[in-house]
């Protein structure tokens, strides 16, 4: 069995190496079912977890419940494990490195750290200068653990839409991109991100890889690739896209009585006892 410190070393390599396409799992079902596909590694997805426990996203879900989740998943799989902690769990750099050190003793050997406050300042976003101090009690409290976690800083410039213009926009992207990389960040991300022209000359001026992330009408990987991208991520798509298969069979089974949708992608109850033969942690 790998020790944590070797998984983080796989996990830090597949992100060095690029063309990283990465699944975001909610639960252990979902988790062996990518790791059965074939996916080098496994991140959690906040929003997935929330939804699929009755909470909204944005850290409604409380910090206890969360790593617990995210420990059972790490400990169903045997690839490495990245976990989405939102904004850290606490506005301070304290709250920060405290939940750090709890996601390392959770089986986590990277994290997705964003700059979203969630409510905690008057402003939608952490000051950079905030969340560059958030940023360095992670990267510190790692260090601590003699653990090389993998720190990905989200961005949610795009995700909501922010600045007066479209390039204002993009200069607070660049801005926030590269102080949260010399912060100790290993790389940035920046989910809703999409055109690729953008990608390209976003690439050009960061100082450390990119992360994107996959969602319905955005290119292809490839396309994000060759556009600069050294990650992929699915994020909580593959979730949001199971509620809508469900969705789809409810409405099927109440109005037609019939099981068409259900059929189409019927998973099959020989290969669910075969994913779990072998018991989770």
């Amino acid at each position: 069995m790998q020790t944590r410190f070797d998984l983080a070393r796989q996990f830090r390599n597949i992100n060095l190496q690029g063309n990283f396409l990465l699944a975001n799992a909610w639960d252990i079902a979902s988790a062996r079912i990518f790791e059965e596909a074939g996916f080098a590694a496994i991140g959690t997805t906040s929003g997935g977890i929330a939804y699929s426990h009755g909470y909204r996203d944005a850290e409604l879900i409380g910090r206890d419940d969360m790593l617990r989740h995210i420990a059972a998943i790490a400990g169903a799989v045997n690839v490495p494990v990245t976990a989405d902690i939102e904004a850290g769990y606490g506005a301070s750099a304290p709250a920060v490195a405290d939940t750090i050190r709890r996601v390392i003793e959770a089986g986590a050997v990277g994290i997705n750290l964003e700059d979203n406050s969630h409510g905690a300042t008057p402003s939608s976003l952490f000051d950079i200068t905030e969340q560059s101090a958030r940023i360095g009690a992670a990267r510190e409290a790692a260090r601590q653990a003699d653990l090389p976690l993998w720190i990905n800083a989200r961005i949610d410039t795009y995700l909501l839409g922010l600045g007066d213009d479209a390039e204002s926009r993009f200069a607070m992207t660049v801005a926030r991109a590269n102080a949260y990389l010399a912060a100790g960040a290993d790389m940035v991300f920046v989910p809703a991100l999409t055109d690729i022209a953008l990608i390209k000359r976003l690439r050009t001026l960061l100082h450390g890889p990119l992360n994107l992330m996959a969602m319905p009408g955005a290119p292809a990987a490839a396309e994000l690739f060759g556009a600069g991208a050294s990650r992929v991520s699915l994020g909580v798509c593959p979730m949001l896209a199971a509620m809508g298969t469900v969705r789809e069979i409810a409405a099927e089974a109440r109005n037609s009585g019939t099981w068409q949708a259900m059929q189409r992608s019927f998973y099959g109850f020989a290969e669910a006892e075969a994913l779990f033969s072998t018991p989770a942690d």
